[in-house]
C-alpha cells in the first residue's frame, strides 16, 4: 500500500469523570454508545486510561471493534495500575507519560483531533479547557452530570465566545456533529 491511499483515522478524545457517584444512571451507558458510536464511525478512541466515564467509552468502542488508546499520568505500568489504581482493560495502547493528572491531560487533549465530554469534575474541566485554548472540536453529553451540566454558562460568562463546541444529548448524534466539524476543517486546511 502506497502513502497516498493510506488514510489516517481520526482520533476522538473521551474526556470524563473517573468518580462515578454524582453521575445520574444512564450517564455511563450513554458514555459506552458515544465508544461504540466512535468505532462505528471508523474513528480511534482516546482516553485518559482511567475508570468511570472514560473506562466506559473504551469498552464501547472495543465491542464494535474499535482502536482505543490511552494517555496515562503514570510513567509505567506498574505505576499506572499499583499507585493511580487504573485499569488497562479495553485499551489497546496506553502511553505512559509520566506528568501525572495535569500534564496527561493535555496530552491526552492535544493527541486528538476532538474532544467529547461526559460528565466531569476538575480534571474534565481543566481538559475541557485545554481543548478550547487549542482551538479544537468539542462536543458535551448533555444531562451527563458534573462540570459538564455547567460548559455551556462557562462558555457565555467567559465572555471569549463559544469555541468549536457543540452540545447534544444523544450520543451517536454528537459524535456525528463532532466528526462534521473535524472533516469540515481537513477539507479548509486542504484548501489553504
Amino acid at each position: 500500500m502506497d502513502n497516498k491511499s493510506q488514510t489516517l483515522k481520526y482520533k476522538i478524545a473521551v474526556s470524563g469523570a473517573a468518580e462515578t457517584e454524582f453521575m445520574p444512571p444512564d450517564a455511563l451507558p450513554r458514555a459506552e454508545m458515544i465508544g461504540r458510536a466512535i468505532a462505528r464511525h471508523g474513528l480511534v478512541t482516546v482516553t485518559g486510561a482511567t475508570t468511570g466515564a472514560p473506562y466506559w467509552a473504551a469498552k464501547g468502542a472495543k465491542a464494535e471493534g474499535g482502536l482505543v488508546i490511552g494517555i496515562s499520568p503514570a510513567s509505567t505500568k506498574r505505576e499506572h495500575e499499583k499507585t493511580y489504581g487504573l485499569p488497562t482493560e479495553y485499551h489497546d495502547l496506553i502511553i505512559y507519560t509520566g506528568f501525572g493528572y495535569s500534564g496527561r491531560n493535555l496530552l491526552f487533549t492535544r493527541a486528538a483531533d476532538a474532544v467529547i465530554t461526559v460528565a466531569g469534575r476538575i480534571g474534565t474541566l481543566n481538559e475541557f479547557t485545554d481543548a478550547f485554548e487549542d482551538k479544537k472540536p468539542q462536543g458535551v453529553l448533555l444531562h451527563a452530570g458534573g462540570t459538564t451540566n455547567l460548559a455551556e454558562e462557562i462558555l457565555k460568562e467567559a465572555h471569549r465566545g463559544m469555541g468549536k463546541v457543540v452540545f447534544d444529548s444523544d450520543p451517536e448524534s454528537l459524535v456525528k456533529k463532532v466528526l462534521a466539524m473535524i472533516e469540515k476543517e481537513e477539507q479548509e486546511r486542504e484548501i489553504e
